[in-house]
């Protein structure tokens, strides 16, 4: 039987300082819980941990870096898709990381839709395999639509949708809850998707999406597994 050490109110201040502290650099955790503020990522480089692809590649691959933003919601720093290097409609633009096992749980990022004429906005995968097989969730302002697709084998098949006008250009946040094949899809704080597919059921990689030429900033990127690995 392991005894528990007596209370130190130093150790306890101590330890409270390393977590407060934790929360303002680029990548943090407790719990289970990961957060990316890319604000100690220096701009023009993609986050350590991180790679960036392609589903449907139509020449080389998009540009995503960290990019200073002084109205970001975390501290100056946001990570975007800046360049999508090709003429490509069909082509979906991705940076993920594998660094946390996502299955069932909560994914949310906060976006800001830039410019696009093709596309516009963003959002997350979740389950991810490789580029051709994951889920996401994105909000469209040229399209005025909140839409969760499924993507197998590159071909894209929607599982939910609902209209939603909100402008581009502002910072709004997406969120996904994951528990089995159920799933629910939040924008701004209001639920707008559910519905469920047993598509890919097993954990996988998490990361951010933007389709043709939808250059889009992200920040606050947390992922909170329900059984973190």
């Amino acid at each position: 039987m392991r005894i528990a050490p007596p209370f130190s109110p130093l150790r306890t201040a101590w330890r409270a300082a390393l977590f407060f502290v934790g929360i303002g650099v680029g990548a943090s955790h407790a719990a289970g819980m990961r957060t990316w503020t890319f604000d100690d990522v220096p701009v023009g480089k993609v986050p350590p941990g991180w790679r960036v692809g392609a589903t449907n590649p139509q020449g080389p691959l998009p540009t995503w870096a960290v990019v200073e933003d002084p109205g970001a919601p975390s501290d100056g720093h946001a990570l975007a898709m800046l360049r999508p290097n090709h003429r490509s409609a069909g082509t979906f633009n991705l940076c993920w990381t594998d660094v946390v096992s996502f299955q069932d749980g909560t994914v949310e990022v906060k976006l800001k839709a830039l410019r696009g004429h093709e596309d516009q906005g963003g959002g997350v995968v979740w389950r991810f395999r490789d580029p051709d097989n994951y889920y996401v969730a994105r909000f469209n302002p040229l399209e005025d639509n909140f839409r969760l697709y499924v993507v197998r084998n590159g071909r894209r098949h929607q599982l939910a949708s609902a209209r939603v006008h909100l402008p581009a250009g502002r910072w709004h946040t997406l969120k996904i809850v994951q528990h089995g094949t159920r799933f629910e899809g939040d924008l701004d704080g209001r639920k707008l998707l559910e519905g469920e597919d047993d598509t890919f059921e097993g954990p996988g990689a998490v990361g951010l999406w933007t389709k043709a030429d939808a250059v889009t900033a992200f920040d606050n990127f947390t992922v909170h597994p329900d059984n973190p690995r």
